[in-house]
Formats: structure tokens, C-alpha cells, sequence
């Protein structure tokens, strides 16, 4: 038995129109409830919630202003959902909806409970839909996160394989419909993307992602162990039966904190930490938290549990990690040592300003 998650996109649901085509939803959950019958878990990532709502709501096309296309998501994920529960109960399965933001899957009380979501969902035999909650979370309508999304719901479930289906059949060296170009059938590691265009993207009218956002999906699920196939939703069927379609990602790592993959491949920060030396050696080398006492200057605004950049004296990014401060209280402690502060300000403050358990390293970072 295998636990795979399925992330199916916009444009592979849809008409040309822009509106849900029933039929590609049913081929999608055909192929979804063959897998259960062969006593494979499946979790399916669906986007389709505005497209599924323009028809409702009388839109010929996807709404480029963000309150309507917010509207049409709120109105859409229902009809979407619906579709979902119908054909899937035709199989004989029932489907739990599960709507995700990023809290959900880094932050560690939120991360427990979807956890625990998925888990009994699994026992109960039920098929988790995921879609991440578009009617508050605008990352995903404008950026396509749900390519993102999947690979840290993959890392959530401990699934076994991450499927990715677009409206192409894999990574090709080039744009899929520039002639010679050619479909890379195998990405044994990260570095294999070196040579590759994949500055193409979809040109879907409902669709957000494109090919930069799967590319970047399989980089966090294989750093976390999980292989990837990317290809066709037409090829939906062969993927999970393991066959040999598309482009297949090898898994490169090994499973770590969500949140740490969260904050390398998908945060934006809030602020800046520049360190001297030491610190920098410290964190990068030793591996240790940083301190108050390794911090020359603070940049930005932001809160305790933010993401931020740790900065070297030369400029470069070497980690990214969820501060313990508020920035309006870091000045008055840099360069200062704990046992210091918590004497003049109370035991409160002899604690770690970015702790290790929180804090993840850059690729190229470097100590001086």
C-alpha cells in the first residue's frame, strides 16, 4: 500500500470556457478511487474553486479583480466539492474536504491538528480533498501556490510519492510547443535543473501556476524524501499506477520540520538580522540558536514568530528563521549578552533571538 497525494490544476479541470468540464473531474476521480481499490491512500490537492464558481455567478471568465475572484472561490469550492462527492460516492467513497492556508502546515498547534485530521480521515476510509483556503489566503489565486501547497501536504500525511498533474506532459528543455523541444523523462537531483529554460509557464485563462511553481514544489517534497512525478492529467491513471510517464523527480533528502521547508522554498520575510562574524559562524558551523550578543543591526518590522533573513557582514542571506522578538524590542538588546539582559530586564529575556529548532541554513551559505 502506497499514500500518494494527486495536486490537480485549474486548467486541468476546465473547459476552454473557463467553467468546470464535468468530464475531466470524472476521469480524475476514476482514476483516484481505481488506486483506493488497489489499497492505495490517495489525498487529492484540487484547484477549480473560481472556475467552478464563474458559472454560478453568470462570469464568462476568470474575473482579474481579486475580490471577485475571492467571490467566486466562496461560491465555486462548494459546487467544486459537490462535484467531488457525487462521483466519488458513485465509487462507493466518501470525500472529506479539507481547506488549508499556510498556518496549517508550519505552525506547530496548527500542524498537529491537520495531522491528526488526516490521519483519522485515512482510517475512516474517507478521501481528503485539499484546497488551499482561497477566500482569505491571496497567495494562491495570484501565485499558484497549490503546486506548494501539495508538496508540504505530502510532507504533512508522510505520503509515499507526490503526483503533480498540469496541462503538459512533464518538464521539457524548452517550451513544450517550441519545436525540438524534448520531455526529460528523469531529475536525479536539483542540480540537473541547471541547463533547463523553465521560465515557461501555462497560458491558461483560469489558471495560476506554471511551470516554475511544480518545479518548485518537487524541489521541497524530494528535499523531504518524497519522489515526484510530474505529467498530463490524461495521463492521471498509468502515474499512480507507478508507470513510467512524465518527469520523475528522485527524492534527494529526508524528512524535517514543515516549517523549515516553509521557510526555505516558501516564505516571504518580514525583516532582516545582520550578524557579525561570530554569529554567523556560530549558526552556520556550530549549528547553534542566535543570541542577542551576535546581532549588529535589525531591519524591518515584524513580530515574535516571524520569518526573517540572518544576513552576514558581506550581505549574504545564510539562514531564515522565526524570530523570538518583536523588532521594536531587538535594539536595545543587540551585542548585549543574555545573562545580562535578564538581569537588568528580567529572566524573560535570556533566551535565544532566532532558536536553532527554528531556523534553517541557505544553500551556498557560507561562514567567514
Amino acid at each position: 500500500m502506497s499514500r500518494i497525494v494527486v495536486k490537480v490544476g485549474s486548467s486541468s479541470l476546465t473547459t476552454r470556457q473557463g467553467h468546470l468540464d464535468p468530464e475531466r473531474v470524472d476521469a480524475i476521480v476514476g482514476a483516484l478511487a481505481d488506486a483506493r481499490e488497489r489499497g492505495d491512500e490517495v489525498v487529492l490537492v484540487s484547484s477549480g474553486a473560481i472556475a467552478a464558481g464563474l458559472g454560478p455567478l453568470g462570469l464568462a471568465r476568470r474575473p482579474r479583480d481579486l475580490p471577485t475572484q475571492q467571490a467566486a472561490a466562496s461560491v465555486g469550492q462548494g459546487a467544486l466539492v459537490a462535484r467531488y462527492t457525487e462521483r466519488f460516492a458513485a465509487r462507493g467513497l466518501v470525500v472529506g474536504q479539507v481547506l488549508l492556508t499556510i498556518d496549517d502546515v508550519t505552525r506547530r498547534s496548527h500542524y498537529r491538528n491537520a495531522f491528526q485530521t488526516f490521519a483519522r480521515l485515512h482510517e475512516l476510509g474517507v478521501v481528503p480533498v485539499v484546497n488551499e483556503n482561497d477566500t482569505v489566503a491571496t497567495s494562491e489565486i495570484r501565485f499558484g501556490d497549490n503546486d506548494r501547497l501539495a508538496a508540504l501536504v505530502a510532507h504533512l500525511v508522510h505520503a509515499d510519492r507526490l503526483v503533480l498533474l498540469s496541462d503538459v506532459d512533464g518538464l521539457h528543455d524548452g517550451p513544450p510547443d517550441r519545436p525540438g523541444s524534448q520531455l526529460i523523462s528523469d531529475i536525479a537531483d536539483a542540480s540537473d535543473l541547471g541547463t533547463i529554460d523553465i521560465s515557461h509557464v501555462s497560458d491558461s485563462k483560469v489558471g495560476t501556476g506554471g511551470m516554475i511553481s511544480k518545479v518548485e514544489a518537487a524541489r521541497i517534497a524530494t528535499s523531504a524524501g518524497i519522489p515526484v512525478t510530474l505529467t498530463s492529467a490524461a495521463l492521471v491513471g498509468p502515474a499512480l499506477r507507478g508507470e513510467k510517464v512524465g518527469t520523475a523527480f528522485a527524492a534527494t533528502g529526508r524528512r524535517r520540520p514543515t516549517r523549515l521547508l516553509w521557510l526555505e522554498h516558501l516564505s516571504e520575510t518580514k525583516g532582516t538580522l545582520h550578524l557579525d562574524d561570530g554569529a554567523v559562524r556560530a549558526v552556520t558551523t556550530r549549528q547553534a540558536s542566535l543570541l542577542p550578543a551576535g546581532i549588529t543591526a535589525v531591519t524591518g518590522e515584524f513580530v515574535s514568530g516571524d520569518p526573517v533573513d540572518l544576513v552576514a557582514p558581506d550581505g549574504a542571506v545564510v539562514a531564515r528563521g522565526l524570530v523570538g522578538f518583536d523588532s521594536s524590542e531587538l535594539p536595545r538588546l543587540l551585542g548585549r549578552h543574555t545573562r545580562d539582559l535578564a538581569a537588568e530586564m528580567g529572566a524573560e529575556y535570556e533566551r535565544e533571538v532566532v532558536h536553532r529548532d527554528a531556523l534553517t541554513l541557505l544553500a551556498g551559505s557560507a561562514t567567514p
